[in-house]
């Protein structure tokens, strides 16, 4: 068992031959099972060749139909990444992971919309998310995996650095990582919080889970009422963005200051009052951690 994605995932690379695409499926392909998992590559301009020996097809459904992929992964520019997104969902994939930062967000509206309007069951992450890791299984997207170690320990974040922090904290400790999860940092994203808790929730393989927010939105305030009702497991969490002004973006597109509940200090007092210890310091995550196993 994992949230999401394991090692017998079927993964397609859309933009697999443009220079990050190719880098990063590169990467994944050499980590744990990724050679067996990466199974096709889409380009409509290139269909027909292939990337290291990935077969690329003309679209997402061609990918499926030829290889059985249920999992994509999308490093198209953001001009282009929207439609990606919807051609992966219009083939009716599990799971879509859009790595993609700067996408419009009238174009995130139209295909979330969408997807709502056609009531499609495929799940996106992302996008401007690093993707996530089972470590010794797989891992799809930008995360280094080096940092990871098979364990019992959930990893939900906004932050794509502070994945990666609390993922090399829990590994320094002996404690490793059963999924690590960026969800991304843009206003108008796939799954949130509240969703990859409840997976965690449910995952027999995992024993507690460290949830890292940042300012602006309610996601981490939903997530928080939710695991206190329902969350059989402990969770810790952090949220970065103490000192940041309001009314002013702070690094991710989603960040940003816009009411009272949405401070990171409105968010910390919440999470704590519904049974989540936090910290204000992120070098603390992991002993935290620790500290309620």
């Amino acid at each position: 068992m994992s949230i999401l994605i394991n090692k017998d995932s079927k993964v397609i690379t859309q933009g697999i031959t443009g220079k990050t695409g190719q880098f990063h499926t590169r990467m994944c392909r050499d980590y744990a099972n990724g050679k067996n998992a990466f199974v096709a590559g889409v380009n409509p301009k290139r269909a027909g060749e292939d990337f290291e020996g990935v077969p690329i097809y003309a679209s997402v459904k061609d990918a499926k139909a030829q290889t059985g992929a249920n999992v994509s992964v999308i490093y198209v520019p953001p001009a282009g990444a929207a439609d990606a997104i919807w051609e992966a969902v219009d083939a009716d994939l599990d799971l879509v992971i859009c790595i993609t930062e700067g996408i419009p967000v009238r174009d995130m509206l139209a295909v979330r919309n969408r997807m709502r309007e056609e009531n499609k069951k495929t799940l996106l992450l992302g996008p401007n998310c690093p993707g996530l890791i089972t470590p010794d299984e797989l891992k799809i997207g930008i995360m280094p995996a080096h940092i990871c170690k098979k364990g019992r320990i959930g990893v939900v974040s906004r932050s794509g650095t502070l994945t990666y922090e609390a993922v090399a904290q829990l590994t320094e400790l002996g404690l490793g990582q059963s999924s690590a999860v960026g969800i991304g940092g843009d206003p108008i994203n796939g799954l949130k919080h509240i969703d990859i808790l409840k997976m965690f929730n449910d995952d027999p393989e995992t024993d507690a889970v460290v949830m890292i927010g940042e300012i602006g939105g309610p996601d981490e305030v939903n997530a928080a009422e939710w695991a206190k009702d329902n969350m059989k497991k402990p969770v810790v969490g952090f949220i970065a963005g103490v000192t940041a002004p309001p009314g002013k973006r702070m690094g991710h597109a989603g960040a940003l200051i816009s009411g009272g509940a949405d401070t990171a200090d409105a968010k910390l007092e919440i999470m704590e009052a519904c049974g989540i210890r936090t910290t204000r310091n992120p070098s603390e995550m992991g002993k935290l951690l620790k500290s309620v196993l």
